[in-house]
């Protein structure tokens, strides 16, 4: 690499950041206006067109106000976790293709910062992060509501970050890459969300717990632990954990974009720039993803924690392991036995599974009869 590349390199580091702030900042204000609508209100309105500039009037805001240090917190501990929250959020992104390329000085630039051949373990690996800054936040804040946040927190995104995995293994195997490019090259013809629905309702439902959204937002739950983690954190440091929290929903949506709906691809007419139509497809699924996230938090109530977990480790986990079993004998089993074995095993599945529905009826009947 010369000095141009190094240099293409960065703007495209610095395009992504401050693109990201931005949808940060528009994610908000969606957000604010959506549920408003679900409650009759009208929302923001002051700050700017429609009060589309409320999030920054907000930030400037909290970067203006005084930072309280109480007295009892671990200081290094408790300064590094609110940048802990936002530094893998920005990471996880770096390997998501948001559009083909364009062509500057002689060069291709691909609309992604870093095309890893191992992407999506490179994913795994930063959203897994996340969650160190929750329990470094609650444990140094020397408090007992924090804590009792940052261990929830903890139980929470260890137990859905499995099902999440699971779902993304689906994918995975179905494909055939570990690239996330590869992922997409490999949706020409249909979008995974297609063949693997189950997969991304679980992934959505793990990226929900996994990013602290609400109905899973037990970790900073008002009713019962005032703030939950960052409840001693106030000024900036409180809103670099706003931000971390929301670009870990911009993120989850891009995966959820990238792996399932077929990342950019969409119809587009050739047009004076063949790189802003799949630009704009990426943008309107990401939009969409979040849409759903915004009518879940307006329309669902918090679950209760014992449920919470119960739902992970019982329920989502256990189809997850199902579900990828699943899929390996579809990929796997046409080229041992053919289509015709496969359709036969099918069959003779379905058939034990209606028998099974018929039978059990029958034996509780009896055994209700016999007591």
């Amino acid at each position: 690499m010369d000095a141009l590349d190094w240099a293409l390199l960065v703007a495209r580091v610095v395009a992504v950041f401050a693109a990201l702030l931005v949808a940060v900042m528009l994610t908000i204000w969606f957000e604010r206006k959506v549920i408003a609508d679900f409650q009759t209100r009208t929302g923001p309105l002051r700050a700017g067109p429609r009060g589309i500039l409320i999030t920054l009037a907000d930030g400037i805001k909290l970067f203006f106000k005084e930072g309280i240090l109480p007295a009892m917190v671990d200081r290094p501990v408790y300064l590094i976790a609110p940048v802990i929250a936002m530094l893998p959020a920005f990471l996880a992104f770096a390997v998501v293709p948001f559009g083909t390329s364009v062509t500057l000085f002689g060069r291709e630039v691909p609309f992604q910062v870093a095309d890893l051949n191992v992407g999506i373990l490179w994913i795994l690996a930063m959203t897994s992060m996340g969650v160190y800054a929750v329990v470094l936040a609650g444990w140094a804040s020397g408090s007992n509501y924090p804590l009792l946040g940052a261990v929830r927190s903890s139980a929470q995104m260890i137990s859905y970050e499995v099902g999440m995995g699971l779902a993304i293994v689906a994918v995975l195997t179905y494909s055939g890459e570990l690239s996330m490019t590869g992922v997409i090259e490999a949706q020409s013809r249909v979008w995974n969300v297609i063949p693997q629905f189950p997969a991304f309702v679980v992934f959505l439902i793990g990226g929900l717990a996994e990013t602290n959204r609400p109905p899973f937002d037990l970790a900073e739950a008002e009713s019962e632990l005032v703030a939950g983690f960052h409840t001693e954190y106030s000024g900036i440091r409180f809103a670099m954990f706003f931000l971390g929290e929301y670009l870990n929903t911009v993120t989850v949506a891009a995966v959820a974009t990238t792996l399932f709906l077929g990342g950019w691809r969409g119809p587009w007419f050739d047009g004076f720039a063949p790189w802003l139509g799949p630009l704009l497809w990426f943008v309107v699924k990401v939009v969409a993803v979040l849409y759903v996230f915004v009518l879940i938090r307006a329309t669902l109530p918090r679950m209760r924690y014992d449920r919470l977990m119960n739902f992970g480790w019982k329920v989502l986990i256990p189809f997850g392991l199902v579900w990828v079993l699943l899929t390996g004998a579809v990929v796997v089993l046409p080229q041992e036995i053919g289509r015709r074995g496969v359709l036969l095993a099918g069959a003779a599945v379905l058939g034990l599974v209606l028998l099974a529905s018929f039978v059990a009826p029958l034996v509780q009947r009896r055994r209700e009869v016999a007591s």
